[in-house]
């Protein structure tokens, strides 16, 4: 033993103190007392609960299609039914020791029983209760050995060995201990401002009678008010002064001023075109730079543009306050296109405008209001007569795919059936003949 290292001599003092436990327990009447109300304890809790249980799940299993709160609430519920049996075994086995104290005037093994039997439990809200990947690496790999370090006991050693432990940082200090809070309750916290984040959003999405930006800004102030929240009770429960944080917050806002014009620009950005209202998701806008989509999502840093043929434009804020942007849907309005067409320099062209806007007209998406196709001349080309009929249309002729190609269809069919001819490249070329040969 003399010549082993602190941390095995430590190891097998412990191993024989449980050796000695377990002998006394062993040779103990009180002991297999407790034992004995330690199997009852779990018998009866096994027998309530296999009659519990389809009881619970019929009455918390709401109707097929009810999505009210009181459905949400049941769903709830109804996932912490496979803890009902080593619940039920801890509140039985809590009596039997409270009866075996006042009898005996001990109850080791029965509390030792209580706390393997609050281990199962807590395995079983990892292992099947728990759904969400982050809480579900967390219980596996902080909640389930600290459960562990509780029912042998060793937890208050534990933490005692991490509080010792200090690490200095520069001019501060701290312990593992400290540390280790910081880290699950930092990630607990943030956990629930996400999840209340996105339980926000949703509602207020939902509020169709509010405008398309007054939503987006209402959920932009809910994201910030959760997450500010969660960043200051984190703070309070790790007992940091947030006025010790004045001089690291200034240097760190002169490091973003500097450093992070753009980011800071492009958030200040977001936030006035939520105020104005100038741009919102569900807009076809137009950039400068001549590419276009719908606007799906807002972030803090950039609009994302969504084209025609699906590919999505990250534009930074920024860019739809200093740049000249097209907005083309007020939701509904009319916009108009045109769509240009050429006939022969054979044709009266005097009869092409009444003959394209009666078949432009009937078409069915096509407006009356504000105005009716209107079949212009445009020009005396180089093959041909250059016309193109303009048309009013209620929605977005998003990539010219939508409507366009409809009208160049019957602007064919109405000249066709006029024996109007359409006309290809032409050239003429003069020949003067080969040079004089000497």
């Amino acid at each position: 033993m003399e010549g082993q290292p602190e941390i095995v001599r430590q190891a097998i003092d412990y191993a024989l103190q449980g050796w000695d436990v377990a002998k006394v327990w062993l040779l103990s009447p009180a002991a297999w007392s407790q034992f004995a109300l330690l199997v009852a304890a779990y018998l009866l809790a096994l027998l309530l609960s296999r009659q519990l249980k389809p009881l619970l799940r019929r009455m918390l299993t709401p109707p097929d299609g009810q999505d009210n709160i009181f459905a949400s609430v049941r769903r709830f519920l109804l996932v912490f039914v496979p803890l009902l049996l080593p619940l039920l075994a801890y509140a039985f086995t809590g009596a039997g020791e409270s009866v075996t104290r006042s009898l005996f005037g001990s109850g080791a093994v029965i509390a030792f029983g209580k706390r393997v039997f609050l281990f199962l439990a807590v395995r079983i809200l990892v292992t099947k209760v728990l759904k969400d990947p982050f809480l579900k690496l967390l219980g596996k790999y902080a909640l389930i050995p600290l459960a562990a370090l509780y029912t042998v006991g060793l937890l208050a050693f534990v933490t005692t060995r991490l509080e010792e432990t200090i690490v200095p940082l520069g001019n501060m200090s701290f312990n593992l201990l400290w540390l280790i809070k910081a880290f699950l309750l930092g990630g607990v916290i943030f956990w629930l401002g996400r999840w209340s984040n996105h339980r926000s959003a949703s509602y207020i999405q939902q509020q169709r009678e509010m405008p398309a930006a007054t939503r987006q800004l209402a959920a932009k102030a809910a994201e910030i008010a959760i997450f500010g929240a969660a960043f200051l009770i984190l703070m309070n429960i790790l007992g940091i002064n947030l006025t010790s944080l004045a001089v690291l917050g200034g240097a760190i806002g002169v490091g973003l001023g500097f450093g992070l014009q753009k980011i800071a620009s492009n958030f200040i950005s977001g936030v006035i075109l939520l105020l104005e209202g100038q741009a919102t998701v569900g807009d076809y806008v137009e950039l400068d730079n001549g590419e276009a989509g719908t606007i799906v999502k807002t972030t803090a840093r950039a609009m994302i543009l969504e084209t025609f043929d699906g590919r999505w434009i990250v534009v930074p804020n920024e860019d739809f306050i200093t740049t000249r942007v097209v907005n083309y849907s007020d939701q509904g309005s009319a916009n108009r296109y045109e769509a240009p067409f050429s006939v022969s320099y054979d044709t009266d062209i005097n009869v092409i405008p009444d003959i394209i806007e009666k078949a432009v007209s009937k078409l069915p998406f096509v407006l009356d209001e504000p105005d009716k196709p209107d079949c212009e001349l445009r020009a005396f080309g180089d093959s041909g007569v250059e016309f193109a009929v303009e048309f009013w249309v209620n929605g977005i002729d998003d990539g010219k795919n939508r409507f366009t190609p409809q009208v160049l269809f019957a602007i064919w069919n109405a000249l066709k059936a006029h024996d109007i001819e359409i006309p290809f490249p032409q050239r003429v070329v003069h020949h003067k003949g080969l040079p004089p040969t000497s």
